[in-house]
């Protein structure tokens, strides 16, 4: 079976660094986990979503999804309020812009 692999070569191996690349192995290892933890087949996390199940094999061998389809697995999977913390967090250009609460 073909499953997303580490790259050996990804900077973010090496220093500590967030890549693309790693970004989506590790969303990638995230979602299967959970579908496991609920006991969900490839195939009936597909039928709960609407996403079809070439989408749902492929997501998980190769970290490739469309949005939509991603939140529709995010769903069915109890996890779509995770997707307000996208884009949340305050982008820090200067210290005189930074605030501890």
């Amino acid at each position: 079976m073909n499953t997303m692999k580490e790259n050996p070569f990804d900077i973010g191996n090496f220093v500590n660094v967030l890549t693309a690349e790693r970004a989506a192995f590790e969303l990638v290892e995230r979602f299967k986990k959970r579908r496991r933890e609920k006991g969900l087949s490839q195939r009936r996390i597909a039928e709960l979503s609407g996403v079809s199940y070439a989408s749902v094999r492929r997501f998980e061998a190769s970290g490739e999804i469309s949005l939509h389809a991603l939140m529709g697995l995010a769903s069915a999977l109890g996890c779509l309020a995770d997707f307000g913390g996208l884009f949340s967090h305050p982008i820090i250009t200067d210290l005189k812009e930074y605030r501890h609460d």
